[in-house]
């Protein structure tokens, strides 16, 4: 049945509430536990039984961190590693250009610092090189080091990895092909030989898991290894850019690094949010739109390796200077993004936004951008979407997936199929080069077996609402409650609540395209709410002018610390007229 009988909101979707069994768990956890009832319903969202809540609102990382020589070559990677501190042998960082791979190059950075040691940071370049270890790269890498360490790349990459010419450890979580590359060691749990349990960890919680295999052989000889808990906020913010999904023990590095983070002891991450104008404690919200994007900017549209050495750095002058810099090429590819975004649409559009497949593809798109533009086909279509940019004969794409579709595993077919020049990821992300000459049959492949998946057949995202709320319950001491049993993301999104048949006491546009608004039940409750982008759609104008009509209001509660005074505020998703009867 349609939560408050909304078959089509204003932004055309249906809202569904929780099922009977989310509804029996709930009412059992507040029977049980004596938790408010709308607390209860997030965790029954989560599968928490009853006298378990305890434990999952007060997640110990201690009892969650899984033995990290329960990934295949663990041992083995990290006995080199530390025979190469140990002999001061030469050590290189080969790294992915993103967020992932700049957490988990400054995580070694960072332990090698504190072991008083050094290492060569060596990122590709989006545009000339290309995802992932190159021959040229390496082999030059190969003479002046005696240690290479792939992060968050080097899975697949046997050609490369063959022509170093040196001992090479690969610390990854992409897919893993039938055959690993002929190296020291493979640690990723993505690996075909792996049983899958940790298939959710990012690189830089790879890395950190390496680390902590390194520190437990330094004890076992009697030493002791650098402090690796005030390392966990990098791992929280590559676990979150890297939309990681927020569970088990992905739920605690995250809390615990978000804890460190607000400590402000790291100069980049400081740097950093002073530049996005963070004035709070940082929330997983934060690590995903105001301080990844500005880390990947870099990598996208300018120096690939300025994140990395943002993230790495022991400088506060030098962060500040860095930090700035990606600030202003963040703004610079917001804008580029925007271009290919308008054409990227309206070539999906003509194509038709129904099929298994949503994608585009034009002539110098940006490759720094055409992953963020695939994530805004994907969030407007509910299907998976791949954006390609052709510069030459030659097109690099990348793509984004919907849940339940593995997007990584069909690129890597089409790449074994001869499809693709090359392509691979994981299920929700994916980065692939085609010819010109194979766009068209690589993508009707693509299609087919992204449609075997089940793609395609969903309408327009249900909005899940997990229960009704008055704005009098809606204080303080209950957002302080709720947060207990985030962060949330990534296959933990955020509690989501309907206000039933309210009125509008204001409603103002502020900015370009954002509403404001206040409501209330009639009944002394009143809440002050803001939609961003709502005059993008219907939501804006329809209820900018409500005309004294009541309306069922969806979305999310945060606190709004303004001038002073601390409330609570809805972050206004959706809205549908109320029936007046």
């Amino acid at each position: 049945m349609d939560f408050l009988d909304v078959s089509r909101s204003l932004t055309g979707r249906r809202w569904v509430g929780p099922g009977p069994e989310i509804e029996r768990l709930s009412e059992a956890i507040v029977q049980t536990d004596h938790l408010p009832d709308p607390l209860a319903r997030v965790l029954a969202r989560r599968g928490v039984e009853p006298g378990q809540t305890e434990a999952f609102l007060d997640p110990k990382l201690g009892a969650l961190l899984p033995d990290p020589r329960s990934l295949q070559d663990m041992e083995t990677a990290a006995a080199r590693f530390l025979r190469a501190v140990k002999g001061g042998e030469r050590i290189a960082i080969f790294a992915d250009y993103d967020v992932d791979g700049g957490s988990s190059a400054a995580l070694l950075i960072d332990w090698l610092r504190a072991m008083g040691r050094q290492a060569t940071l060596y990122i590709p370049d989006r545009i000339d090189e290309g995802y992932g270890p190159n021959v040229p790269a390496m082999q030059e890498l190969g003479r002046n080091h005696d240690l290479i360490l792939c992060v968050d790349c080097g899975t697949l990459s046997h050609d490369p990895v063959a022509a170093a010419g040196c001992d090479v450890v690969i610390l990854d979580h992409h897919l893993g092909g039938e055959t690993l590359p002929d190296c020291v060691a493979v640690v990723n749990p993505n690996r075909q030989d792996e049983d899958g349990a940790l298939a959710h960890l990012c690189a830089a919680a790879v890395v950190f898991l390496m680390l902590v295999e390194a520190n437990r052989q330094m004890r076992a000889d009697g030493t002791a290894g650098p402090d690796l808990m005030g390392m966990l906020d990098l791992v929280a913010l590559a676990t979150v850019a890297d939309v990681a999904p927020l569970l088990g023990v992905n739920r605690a590095l995250v809390r615990q690094g978000l804890k460190i983070m607000a400590r402000r002891e790291r100069p980049g991450l400081v740097a950093l949010s002073d530049v996005a104008r963070l004035t709070t404690a940082p929330a997983a919200y934060h690590l995903g739109f105001l301080l990844g994007p500005r880390v990947n900017a870099g990598g996208r549209i300018g120096a690939a390796d300025l994140g990395a050495r943002l993230l790495a750095t022991d400088n506060p002058l030098e962060a500040k200077a860095m930090a700035e810099r990606l600030d202003a090429l963040n703004a610079e590819r917001r804008e580029i993004e925007a271009e290919v975004r308008a054409y990227a649409m309206a070539q999906a559009e003509a194509r038709g936004l129904d099929a298994p497949l949503v994608w585009a593809a034009g002539e110098g798109w940006h490759p720094g951008v055409v992953g963020i533009v695939a994530s805004r086909l994907k969030e407007a279509t509910n299907r998976p979407a791949v954006v390609i940019g052709f510069d030459g004969d030659e097109g690099k794409g990348s793509g984004r997936s919907v849940s339940g579709v593995d997007l990584g595993a069909s690129i890597q077919k089409l790449a074994a199929e001869g499809l693709l020049v090359k392509g691979g990821g994981h299920k929700m992300a994916a980065g692939l080069t085609v010819t010109r000459e194979q766009l068209e049959p690589a993508m009707a492949r693509l299609t087919e077996l992204l449609e075997k998946q089940g793609a395609g057949t969903a309408g327009p995202a249900d909005l899940k609402v997990d229960g009704l709320l008055m704005p009098g319950a809606a204080t303080p001491e209950l957002v302080a409650q709720l947060e207990a049993a985030g962060p949330y993301g990534a296959a933990a999104p955020a509690p989501r609540f309907a206000f039933p048949a309210q009125r509008i006491s204001f409603a103002k546009r502020v900015g370009e395209n954002h509403l404001k608004i206040a409501f209330s039940d009639g009944m002394g409750g009143r809440i002050e709410a803001i939609s961003f982008g709502a005059f993008d759609g219907p939501l804006g104008p329809a209820l900018e002018s409500h005309g004294g009509q009541s309306f069922h209001l969806a979305g999310r509660l945060e606190i709004n610390d303004w001038g002073g005074r601390r409330s609570v505020q809805l972050r206004l998703e959706d809205a549908a007229p109320a029936s007046e009867k």
